[in-house]
C-alpha cells in the first residue's frame, strides 16, 4: 500500500474541493493516509504512492487546474496508482446512471493507465462565482446534486484496492 494518497482538486465553487474532502475522509477512516490540496498547489506528486484527481466540468471540459496537474506530472502520474473523478452535472443524471468522461479525460485515463473515473453531480448554489454560473442560479436550474453515499463508496473502493495491495499474498 502506498505511504500516502493525495487526493487533488480543480474547483471554481468550492463543490469538487467537499467531494475530495469526503474522498479522503473516507480513505483516512480505512486506515490509509490521504490529504487533499488544490491542483493548483501541486508541485509534486513523488512524495504520494497513489493520487486521485477531481476536476469540476464547465462546458464539456475539466477544470484547468486539474488538467494541468495532469499534464505536468504525467510521467510521476504513470508510475502510481490514479483515479479520476468529475463532478457537474447540475441534475440527477449522475446518480442514475453511468456517465463517461469527457474526451479530454478520457485520454488522460489510457495515457495514464489510470485504475479509473466517476462522474459524480455538481453543486451551483446562490453566491456562486462567474456570470454564467450566476445565470444558471437564477434560472432555477442550480442546486446541490452531490451523492455523499455513493462517494463515499466509490473512495471505500479505492482504500479497499489499496489496502489489499499492502497485503502479502
Amino acid at each position: 500500500m502506498p505511504a500516502s494518497v493525495l487526493v487533488a482538486y480543480g474547483t471554481k465553487n468550492g463543490s469538487t474541493a467537499r467531494i475530495a474532502e469526503a474522498v479522503a475522509d473516507v480513505l483516512r477512516k480505512e486506515g490509509v493516509t490521504a490529504e487533499t490540496a488544490p491542483a493548483a498547489t501541486v508541485s509534486d506528486v513523488t512524495p504520494y504512492g497513489a493520487v486521485v484527481i477531481g476536476g469540476a466540468l464547465y462546458a464539456g471540459h475539466w477544470h484547468r487546474d486539474a488538467r494541468r496537474l495532469l499534464r505536468r506530472h504525467r510521467r510521476d502520474l504513470a508510475e502510481r496508482p490514479l483515479w479520476l473523478f468529475s463532478s457537474g452535472p447540475l441534475d440527477a443524471s449522475a446518480s442514475e446512471r453511468d456517465i463517461p468522461p469527457v474526451p479530454g479525460v478520457r485520454r488522460a485515463l489510457t495515457r495514464l493507465d489510470a485504475r479509473g473515473h466517476v462522474t459524480f453531480g455538481g453543486c451551483l448554489e446562490e453566491g456562486a462565482k462567474g456570470r454564467m454560473a450566476r445565470m444558471i442560479v437564477r434560472s432555477g436550474k442550480g442546486g446541490d446534486f452531490r451523492d455523499f453515499p455513493a462517494i463515499e463508496a466509490w473512495a471505500a473502493r479505492i482504500a479497499d484496492e489499496l489496502l489489499k495491495e499492502r497485503k502479502p499474498t
